[in-house]
């Protein structure tokens, strides 16, 4: 009897290489067949031993059953479905932590605060840096005490400064030398609202004694009496603060200058100001004004148009202050809205341009600054007063004030009180 399953014998193992061989060539990958053991095969789908062991691979031809699946490939052999393995993303038993949402969201909010206040600082900065504090009000002499609340003196000025040719014929500024001042105006805040009063560029007013802006002289009074916009052009803005205070009284706590360009170039920052014309429409060859009546988007050139209009109107250079103080407000609002604060292509052209060519005092901040634009925003609005100055007559071509009103005028504003008195 041998030993060899399926009745073998030594005879019919062939020619191989190791123990029995008498072959000197190394024997092949041995194929065996597979050896059943135990209990007969149980019927198809059915485990001979009650289905508790897993059918064994079974070797055909050579190579693997694909039918059979061990297990590796899949790497359930580690206990995880899908190959995770102990301690992997799937393990029920050490699973993975789960996300701390508080932790997260308190970081972003860290993160988020800190990058506002590091923008903050940096425009600020970068702000405060373009301001041209070229206006020194403490040369100005004798002046009047200072009251409640803060008082802006706002000029508009002819000044040319940096503009080309083709820049000047486009808006209709001539080419005249020096500086001249179209529009003046006193801002005042305060708990009361905010007031505007313009001060007509052809105000009858006296020069009073003052010290020269440049050279330092003093220049005596004499008691000459010419129109407001002359002080400027005499000796800048510290005679005209000079002279302002003097005939009215009221201390200028801070002064505010822009020139045609910027104005434009304001009012294209911000997109355009909607204005409404009034019945009629307005035309004016010299200042390039042509406008049809009813609402309408004005653009930098046209704006610059439309405030420097006075031979159109009826009033001339009264109803001029009066569209002034309109389109102010109106631009005011305009740069205010969210789509122009909140959006950083709009908001940052619109300081630039303003900044650039705004001529202020030596003490302006930038939160004087601020405060003058939400005042201006809200002189048409709740509190706000806008007027021009109370007029009586005229002398000589000069517009005379009603110097009654005029000190009821003062006193109310000096003592931050509701402003009562009208204006023409």
């Amino acid at each position: 009897m041998n030993d060899w399953p399926e009745a073998w014998s030594d005879d019919n193992r062939g020619g191989r290489y190791g123990r029995g061989s008498a072959s000197a060539q190394p024997e092949g990958a041995r194929v065996m067949r597979q050896v059943r053991r135990g209990p007969a095969a149980a019927p198809p789908g059915q485990s001979a031993y009650g289905g508790g062991v897993p059918q064994q691979q079974s070797y055909v031809n050579g190579g693997y059953d694909d039918a059979y699946d061990s297990g590796y490939n899949t790497g359930q052999v580690y206990g995880t479905p899908g190959g995770g393995g102990p301690g992997g993303p799937d393990d029920p038993y050490n699973p993975r932590p789960r996300p701390n949402w508080r932790r997260r969201i308190k970081w972003t909010a860290l993160t988020l605060v800190t990058l506002l206040v590091v923008v903050s600082i940096g425009t600020y900065f970068w702000a405060d840096s373009k301001l041209n504090r070229d206006v020194d009000l403490s040369k100005v002499i004798d002046r009047p005490e200072a009251g409640a609340g803060t008082n802006y003196l706002i000029v508009g000025s002819d000044s040319r400064a940096g503009m080309s040719e083709e820049e000047k014929k486009k808006l209709h500024t001539g080419s005249a030398e020096g500086k001249r001042t179209d529009s003046m105006m006193i801002l005042h805040t305060g708990d009361n609202g905010p007031t505007l009063i313009s001060l007509p560029r052809d105000s009858d007013v006296e020069i009073p004694t003052f010290v020269g802006s440049e050279s330092g002289k003093t220049f005596q009074g004499t008691g000459r009496h010419v129109k407001l916009n002359a002080a400027y052009a005499e000796d800048g803005p510290e005679l005209l603060v000079r002279t302002v205070e003097f005939n009215t009284g009221l201390h200028i706590d801070h002064y505010v200058e822009i020139g045609f360009a910027g104005f434009a170039n304001i009012v294209d920052a911000v997109g355009g100001v909607e204005i409404d014309i009034p019945k009629g429409g307005m035309k004016d060859t010299k200042s390039g004004a042509n406008f049809e009546a009813g609402p309408q988007t004005l653009n930098g050139e046209q704006a610059l148009a439309f405030v420097r209009t006075r031979y159109a109107l009826a009033g001339s250079d009264l109803d001029r202050t009066k569209n002034q103080q309109k389109f102010l407000a109106a631009l005011a609002n305009q740069t205010a809205t969210p789509s122009t604060v909140l959006n950083p292509f709009k908001l940052y052209p619109t300081m630039g341009a303003g900044l650039d060519t705004l001529v202020v005092d030596k003490d302006m901040s930038l939160f004087d600054l601020a405060d003058m634009f939400w005042a201006m925003k809200g002189v048409t609005g709740g509190d706000g007063k806008s007027m021009n100055m109370p007029i009586s007559g005229s002398s000589g071509g000069n517009l005379v004030w009603d110097e009654a009103k005029v000190k009821t005028l003062v006193s109310q504003l000096k003592n931050d009180e509701k402003v009562t008195v009208s204006g023409n």
